[in-house]
């Protein structure tokens, strides 16, 4: 059985200076993701490949998850969202932790991979991409003026006549 590393060893460019080094590198979602990488005589490894159908390589990923996560933390205090809204607190604390450990490490895309926890470093820019609708969406409907907060518990009422269970009863009766 020929698997995707022996097809892709098979079929790399049979140039001397380059040399395939596959990367197996363990996401979020305990999936497993092949990534490419040619070494180049005196540049060093470089990636080719994210293994992710329809994701390029981007060589500035570290310096574009700066770029787009600061432009979504821009549009919001450019916008009339409260600080008090809790999408814009989440959004915020997830852009400024991305940019502090993109500045942290801006020569390091791997360890930046490490720290967010969130995919590969092309994957992050697409994030940041992807919320940026999300926060026009966000915006123009203005959303969070239809969240109700939920100040106390003691608002919370309980039915008297509804029964609870931990769900053995449940089990004893079958």
């Amino acid at each position: 059985a020929v698997t995707i590393a022996h097809h892709l060893l098979l079929c790399r460019p049979k140039i001397p200076m380059y040399r395939l080094i596959l990367s197996r590198a363990a996401t979020s979602t305990s999936r497993t993701s092949f990534r490419a990488f040619s070494e180049v005589a005196g540049v060093g490894s470089l990636k080719t490949s994210t293994g992710l159908v329809g994701l390029d390589v981007d060589q500035n990923a570290v310096a574009n998850i700066i770029k787009h996560n600061q432009a979504l933390l821009d549009k919001m205090s450019a916008s009339d969202m409260p600080e008090t809204a809790v999408y814009r607190q989440n959004v915020s604390a997830i852009a400024k932790y991305r940019i502090d450990v993109c500045n942290q490490f801006p020569d390091d895309p791997e360890k930046v991979e490490e720290m967010c926890n969130m995919g590969q470093v092309e994957e992050l820019v697409e994030q940041a991409k992807d919320e940026m609708v999300v926060l026009d969406m966000y915006l123009e409907k203005r959303y969070w003026e239809m969240v109700t907060p939920v100040s106390d518990v003691d608002e919370f009422e309980v039915d008297p006549e509804m029964e609870f269970t931990d769900g053995e009863d449940e089990a004893k009766k079958e």
